[in-house]
């Protein structure tokens, strides 16, 4: 019988993922030897333009939210300038490009974006930002920038878009276990962990 997989569809630049990062970080210490946990990294924002003063405020309340329910820390003085393009394409291809370089470092870079762009109010848009990170985790910053700027980079990333929106996802942070070839949906949004587990555990028994 193929091991079940935990599919977690998130985004670097999402403020509930921000949030639940605390919940997954458990959840894969905890399941890490009953199956697989994958990461998905699903494109949440594609503006081409810096986001409008309403559109700062709307996103801001999102994050006030997130902190007020997780108590993850947010830097709001000086968060999203005026000129600021939410694009999280390139944060995403990030996570993507680390994951072909070395696999096991991909949900610490997920995470150390996360920091960078929530708690640190940096700019992770920028591929120079983005290798900074990278380079933390100790990643060589001339071949992350190589990956990073690839045409297959870019391909990967577009497929897991796709495969979030193939498998129904329309909010994030999303889990879904996958047994025996049958997805069995977790979670939509960032819910406790005690939720979460109880979940998880109902998709683990035995049909």
């Amino acid at each position: 019988m193929t091991p079940p997989i935990l599919w977690y569809f998130a985004d670097p630049m999402c403020s509930w993922c921000w949030g639940f990062s605390p919940v997954i970080e458990t959840l894969r210490d905890e399941y890490r030897e009953r199956m697989k946990i994958a990461l998905v990294p699903g494109g949440l924002r594609h503006e081409t333009a810096p986001m409008t003063a309403a559109q700062r405020e709307d996103i801001l309340h999102h994050r006030r939210a997130a902190q007020a329910r997780t108590g993850q820390p947010f830097r709001f003085d000086d968060a999203l300038p005026p000129d600021f393009v939410y694009d999280t394409e390139p944060a995403c291809r990030a996570v993507v490009s680390v994951g072909g370089i070395d696999p096991g470092r991909t949900f610490p870079l997920f995470k150390a974006i996360q920091i960078a762009f929530y708690a640190g109010g940096r700019d992770v848009t920028q591929p120079d930002v983005l290798a900074d990170v990278a380079a933390g985790l100790g990643v060589d910053r001339a071949a992350f920038l190589r990956a990073f700027d690839s045409d297959a980079a870019r391909t990967r990333t577009q497929a897991h878009f796709r495969q979030a929106r193939q498998a129904g996802v329309r909010g994030f942070p999303a889990l879904i276990v996958q047994r025996d070839a049958q997805p069995h949906p977790v979670c939509n949004g960032c819910q406790p962990l005690d939720t979460v587990r109880a979940a998880i555990g109902r998709c683990l028994q035995p049909e």
